[in-house]
């Protein structure tokens, strides 16, 4: 099965997927399979069908779109587990079978989830389920850039061209390893401006940016993805974190004068140690959340904003972190997003639902897909400026807590990384 849908990846469109995968998934037993992806606010599952969006349903009759929240579908999307289905209609050839929900993962990211029928019902077949998903996300995520089909099956509205722009520059929202969890929201997605968010990893060090650009409009993102591209290229030469600041400050005058501004926190969390060394030009400062005990705010003296030239010492300062801290990187549309009676969303509200729904046991990913849309809702659906998440988790100087990782990210546990039988990967049982 994989090794035929592996042979085919390479010439294949986006398009054809669907049909290679089901044809490909015979081998094991798999009387048919569904491609859904998630729409970019991940408030929907959207059916790949090969033949563009279409305005309802599958060949077979299928759901184009299931919801998220309330599902089958998006529990495995959400939780990063399968979920077993109820048992479908008798019919030739699908005698006890069921469908069976399978997340999508590349990575840490969740791209969507396959739906798999079979009659089948062991821990092999999970196994190959996973397998088939894994690939089928690995070929999804090697086709989309290229791919209009998929850009526009995943977005439910018109996108504006600063957010088409940024969307292309950043990374995934979800990355993890051994040392750290590492997840990002950003809206309003589709009419965002000048907000961006950045990681990246070099040896033992990450490195964690976010910026915010002056003003709502088309040239703010085009500030931020300067401002992003010159962080990217600083960094990549070797910079230390004042340096970065100062070429991105430079980069924004040669092009605008002093007429636009960027301000931003850079960081480096060295992961051997746990040390964590940021500057702030102008920004919100960095929240330390450490266990369920509530937050605190790290404070820096903060240099000028990038762009304005005005002078200002810029200061690297140092945390010492324990396993398990979160370090939260945020924009001003989080906490000051406001009913219409002007009650602020609030700092306090804003971490008091990243502890609540950390303690519940929710991933990273899933936790910070509720607090956005809980910030959207407090904002009547529509926000008055960008608001954006960068969240990283430190577990510790060990690399290995792959375990850890996958728990707190909301993966199957790394296969390497199981002891004893009956370890494979656990269904979800709605």
């Amino acid at each position: 099965m994989l090794a035929g849908l592996l042979d085919a990846s390479h010439l294949m469109p986006l398009e054809l997927l669907p049909e290679q995968a089901a044809e490909h998934a015979r081998a094991a037993g798999f009387s048919q399979v569904l491609i859904y992806l998630g729409d970019l606010q991940r408030r929907w599952l959207r059916l790949l069908t090969g033949k563009g969006l279409d305005a309802g349903q599958g060949a077979g009759g299928e759901e184009g779109e299931l919801s998220m929240d309330g599902t089958l579908a998006g529990r495995a999307c959400q939780f990063g587990r399968i979920v077993p289905g109820p048992p479908v209609a008798p019919g030739p050839g699908n005698a006890g079978a069921r469908h069976w929900w399978v997340p999508l993962l590349n990575g840490a990211e969740r791209l969507g989830v396959l739906r798999v029928t079979t009659a089948v019902d062991d821990e092999r077949a999970q196994e190959d389920m996973s397998r088939l998903a894994s690939l089928v996300a690995l070929i999804v995520h090697s086709k989309h850039s290229s791919s209009d089909s998929f850009a526009r099956l995943t977005r439910t509205g018109p996108m504006n061209i600063a957010a088409e722009m940024q969307w292309h520059l950043m990374p995934p929202h979800s990355y993890a390893d051994g040392r750290v969890v590492i997840s990002a929201s950003m809206e309003p997605a589709y009419q965002t401006s000048g907000d961006a968010f950045d990681y990246s990893t070099a040896g033992d060090v990450v490195h964690l940016a976010i910026f915010d650009a002056m003003g709502h409009d088309t040239a703010a993102g085009l500030s931020a993805n300067l401002a992003m591209a010159t962080c990217r290229n600083t960094r990549r030469q070797g910079a230390d974190l004042v340096e970065i600041t100062e070429r991105i400050e430079e980069a924004l005058i040669e092009q605008y004068g002093y007429r636009r501004y960027v301000t931003g926190i850079q960081a480096d969390l060295d992961t051997s140690t746990g040390v964590l060394s940021w500057v702030n030009r102008g920004h919100h400062p960095p929240i330390l959340i450490r266990g369920n005990r509530g937050h605190t705010t790290l404070s820096c003296r903060p240099a000028h904003p990038m762009g304005t030239g005005l002078g200002l010492k810029v200061t690297v300062c140092q945390e010492q972190l324990q396993p398990g801290d979160r370090i939260v990187l945020y924009t001003d549309g989080i906490t000051e997003a406001r009913t219409a009676g002007g009650t602020e969303f609030g700092l306090e509200h804003f971490t008091d639902f990243i502890l609540r729904h950390h303690a519940d046991g929710l991933p990273v990913p899933e936790t910070l897909r509720r607090l956005t849309r809980a910030v959207l809702d407090h904002h009547d659906g529509r926000l008055q400026d960008d608001a954006t998440i960068l969240l990283c988790e430190w577990l510790g100087p060990a690399s290995e807590a792959t375990v850890q990782a996958a728990d707190h990210i909301g993966i199957p546990t790394p296969r390497s990384s199981r002891t004893g039988r009956g370890s494979g990967p656990q269904p979800v049982h709605g």
